[in-house]
């Protein structure tokens, strides 16, 4: 069972930076073929912000692109999002998850979409509200 937690959100100011942090329990970080961070605004679905393939290919829809990086640290077996010049648009509960079937993420028009049914593994969440 892989075990996934979130933390480092936080409030912050409109134009202001944060890093989430997810450790990983259960399972070598570097093993698994997809890891994502996923985001639920308030009143929305959850959307995908942010892959990572184990080959260390990376996907953004572009609502984010340029602003946020994913990586992941394999000795310490955690993953990351940072975020820069956040909006209040970015607010919203985000949810680190592992997934091991299906691919990472597949083109759209919105640059990427990340369905959630290929992720098995979700951790509880962190929240991040930017204030304008």
């Amino acid at each position: 069972q892989v075990q996934l937690v979130e933390s480092g959100g936080g409030s912050v100011q409109s134009g202001g930076s944060l890093r989430l942090s997810c450790e990983v329990a259960s399972v070598n970080v570097a093993t698994v073929p997809c890891m994502a961070w996923f985001r639920r605004a308030p009143g929305k679905d959850l959307k995908g912000v942010a892959s990572i393939h184990r080959s260390d290919t990376t996907t953004y829809p572009d609502s984010v692109k340029g602003r946020f990086t994913i990586s992941r640290d394999n000795a310490k077996n955690t993953l990351y999002l940072q975020m820069n010049s956040l909006s209040s648009e970015d607010t919203g509960m985000y949810y680190c998850a592992a997934g091991f079937t299906g691919t990472c993420a597949t083109v759209s028009g919105d640059g990427y979409y990340y369905s959630t049914s290929n992720y098995g593994y979700y951790g509880r969440g962190t929240q991040v509200t930017v204030s304008s």
